[in-house]
């Protein structure tokens, strides 16, 4: 079993041109996925994800990716206070 590491999108960039080099050379999709040391299912998943972007835009997904995280776990903060605001408001507590 291999050791997970994550990638930066950069990493995840560079890899996928990499790949499309072996690709090109007439490697098969194992061997190109031996060679960069990545599963079948995440040389696809990079692909779907990232192919034909360029390192910083990428890398601009990723911030906005982590940025809609926060917003979403804010606004569920905010929609908890809310219900427990209207509770207390009816007094059914």
């Amino acid at each position: 079993m291999m050791k997970r590491k994550r990638h930066s999108p950069e990493q995840v960039i560079r890899k996928l041109r990499e790949a499309d080099g072996m690709l090109s050379e007439g490697k098969d999709i194992a061997a190109v996925c031996q060679a960069l040391a990545v599963s079948e299912a995440t040389f696809h998943r990079w692909r779907n994800q990232y192919g034909g972007m360029k390192a910083d835009e990428a890398k601009r997904l990723k911030e906005l990716e982590i940025e809609n995280r926060r917003l979403k776990k804010a606004v569920a903060d905010l929609t908890l206070d809310k219900q427990i605001l209207q509770e207390a408001a009816r007094g059914n507590w």
